[in-house]
């Protein structure tokens, strides 16, 4: 980066930055109770091959934080782990763990800002974005990473995870539920996740072992009730948005469909899967 902009502002996360930076924190306060309850813990295997692709493991910059799903896993691998978010709502919900060290930071920030809040430059091992990474104004975001990641093995690993897999039967109900109720009411990001992260822009050289940046497939599992199955959808965007223009998603009719097909085998627990899908890369010597 030109020595004259370091003290530039750059958008730290959201993509439309004049509507969803002010919009989209407050946006998922409302909802951040059920998102840290229904959404998955990672498995340790997508970590585990994170980690296998950094050479030290000092220092890791968790971006777009939320309630620390993936801090928490980083924090058993690294030494030290900074979890950054611009909701605090969602932050009130990470678990506080003695080596992450979370931070309420705004849309907009300044090398000089991320310098003396987050890391110096070259001094991060990793930067994770899990969940977020559609949301972000990518060319400055890229800026910030190729500034603060070690030279020329630093890693940025971001990853999404899909609609959730249960069985046949319920796949089927959630199937038309997602495309045709919900689907008017997600934001046109939603695509690249929907796309598994294969179409969005990823500057970066692969890691060593492999011969390209991804997507590598994982995948999450919880054990989930019908009613916790329900509060997951809830915690969506596209839920919040529906209910912001009056519009209940959940209706009675679709709750009816959701518990006939839920209960057809008279379990009441299932295990839900989400397919995670994985972007990884190093910096390289050219940044």
């Amino acid at each position: 980066m030109p020595e004259g902009k370091l003290n530039t502002p750059i958008s730290l996360g959201l993509v439309k930055i004049e509507e969803a930076s002010v919009f989209m924190p407050f946006f998922l306060a409302s909802q951040a109770k059920q998102y840290s309850e229904t959404r998955p813990s990672y498995p340790q295997e997508l970590f585990q091959f994170i980690a296998s692709k950094t050479p030290s493991h000092d220092l890791v910059w968790d971006v777009g934080t939320g309630s620390g799903q993936a801090a928490a896993s980083l924090a058993k691998v690294y030494k030290d782990v900074v979890g950054t978010d611009t909701s605090r709502k969602q932050l009130d919900f990470a678990a506080k763990i003695p080596n992450v060290r979370y931070l309420c930071t705004p849309p907009k920030m300044s090398i000089s800002e991320i310098e003396h809040t987050i890391a110096l430059q070259s001094s991060v091992d990793l930067v994770t974005i899990a969940q977020a990474m559609h949301w972000f104004d990518l060319p400055t975001f890229y800026q910030q990473v190729k500034w603060i990641l070690k030279k020329p093995n630093g890693v940025i690993a971001a990853w999404c995870y899909t609609v959730p897999e249960v069985d046949p039967q319920i796949d089927s109900v959630f199937g038309r539920f997602y495309s045709v109720d919900s689907g008017p009411y997600w934001e046109q990001e939603r695509d690249l996740v929907d796309l598994k992260y294969r179409t969005i822009d990823f500057p970066f050289e692969p890691v060593d072992g492999v011969d390209h940046t991804g997507p590598f497939e994982f995948k999450a599992e919880k054990l989930m009730d019908l009613d916790g199955y329900f509060t997951y959808i809830r915690s969506w965007s596209a839920y919040q948005t529906a209910k912001g223009k009056g519009v209940e998603l959940l209706t009675d009719a679709v709750l009816e469909d959701f518990k006939v097909a839920w209960n057809a085998d008279g379990k009441s627990q299932k295990i839900v899967t989400f397919p995670v899908y994985l972007r990884i890369g190093k910096v390289g010597l050219s940044s």
